[in-house]
């Protein structure tokens, strides 16, 4: 038995783990910059456990699956829950905060969307959901800024619209670019390369709400890239 063909899918178990200890230090130890270095750290593995499934030419349906289970878990749910919790610190009520679950749906049907749709191979159509989460891990940051200069009520209505809009990102139509080009080149990779260092000089200046600026900036590249194609 060969046991390169495992290599991927233990990669993905590792990108679920984080995703799940990240849940389990926003509610049960309380440390939120932690539980948001592990969905980062989640991230990570998900990029490399596609990046090994090609290098080693072991692409599966299986493994399709078990990505797309970690990713709801790690990019839907762990997000969602920090945000949640984040509220909650704050002081908005328990049940004020749950329509952020909203997030954990979205990523479940966007990743059962992209399991059947062979457009999406070299980019993606709608916001991938691990750019979903690294938006919401700037904006977890940010809730304790954004409630001292809003307001309770500001905060929570803020973060209803950016739900809302970050859920029907995710489900729309809009072409997105992705890391997955066929050669290296800088005219193959401009739009990312752009992204990479508006991401950098956000997280430098802003801190984790770079993050949500840099995802920001992402859906606005991929916008300029499309209209530009057509």
């Amino acid at each position: 038995m060969s046991i390169k063909r495992h290599i991927p899918n233990a990669i993905t178990c590792l990108n679920l783990l984080s995703g799940a200890l990240s849940i389990i230090y926003t509610l049960k130890v309380g440390d939120l910059s932690l539980a948001a270095v592990l969905i980062i750290l989640a991230a990570v593995f998900d990029f490399f456990d596609g990046l090994a499934a090609r290098a080693l030419g072991v692409s599966s349906p299986i493994g399709k699956d078990l990505d797309s289970l970690a990713d709801v878990l790690s990019f839907g749910l762990a997000p969602a829950i920090l945000v949640v919790q984040g509220l909650w610190d704050s002081g908005l009520g328990f049940y004020e905060a749950l329509p952020v679950l909203v997030l954990a749906a979205g990523a479940a049907l966007r990743l059962a969307k992209f399991n059947h749709d062979t457009r999406q191979t070299t980019s993606f159509i709608g916001l991938p959901v691990p750019a979903n989460a690294l938006f919401w891990i700037g904006y977890s940051a940010f809730i304790p800024t954004l409630f001292t200069a809003i307001g309770l009520v500001g905060t929570q209505l803020t973060t209803y619209v950016a739900v809302f809009l970050l859920a029907y990102l995710m489900l729309s139509e809009i072409p997105m670019f992705s890391f997955k080009v066929k050669k290296l080149s800088f005219s193959s990779l401009t739009y990312q390369i752009i992204l990479v260092v508006a991401v950098l000089a956000s997280v430098a200046a802003f801190g984790l709400f770079g993050f949500s600026v840099g995802i920001l900036a992402y859906v606005l590249l991929s916008i300029v890239q499309s209209s530009t194609k057509g």
